[in-house]
């Protein structure tokens, strides 16, 4: 896929925030609880959407997640991230280490992102550890603060069955977005 048919699918993606919160939901999320969906994607993949609720204004917000170098202290397994070129789609490669029972395993990715201005980030693998990789942030506002939806939908290049994948993601990602709010809520 080119990148100018990336970046018009990009702009054409449904809007995950568009979804009918009750007030329960939306109570849970200002009291800081990170809401998950998950689902099956491939044999050996998952994809997840986590919601969380950021007491900052979407420009705080937007302006903190774009800065893609500081990525490695909002996930604590990312060990690298850095900008390798900047246009209409900007080139990223960021790198992590994850260990499991008995091992750890590394990758690395090279990402295309596509930015739409204070409202949501794509991602697109274009090489990189996984037999696929997509995510996207979007955010929105919610009272006083930001309403952030990330998913995340991913394949790795190791033959582990997705079960266990969406395992991981349900018990990590909800840490790794509290971490982020953290850091997000600590450099305003």
């Amino acid at each position: 896929m080119s990148n100018s048919n990336f970046k018009s699918m990009a702009a054409a993606t449904l809007p995950l925030l568009d979804i009918p919160w009750n007030q329960d939901k939306q109570r849970l999320l200002i009291q800081g609880e990170i809401l998950l969906q998950t689902r099956s994607h491939t044999h050996w993949g998952g994809a997840v959407t986590a919601w969380m609720y950021v007491p900052l204004i979407r420009s705080h917000v937007w302006q903190q997640i774009t800065d893609y170098p500081r990525w490695v202290q909002y996930f604590p397994d990312i060990t690298k991230s850095e900008i390798i070129s900047k246009g209409d789609v900007k080139r990223l490669y960021q790198a992590a280490q994850k260990a499991f029972l008995f091992f750890t395993a590394q990758v690395e990715i090279y990402l295309n992102v596509v930015e739409i201005l204070g409202q949501q980030v794509q991602f697109r693998m274009e090489t990189g550890s996984f037999a696929d990789f997509h995510a996207s942030l979007e955010l929105k506002d919610m009272g006083n603060g930001t309403l952030l939806a990330y998913t995340v939908q991913a394949t790795p290049n190791i033959p582990i069955p997705s079960i266990f994948i969406e395992q991981a993601m349900n018990l990590e990602l909800p840490a790794n977005l509290c971490k982020m709010r953290q850091v997000l809520c600590n450099n305003q």
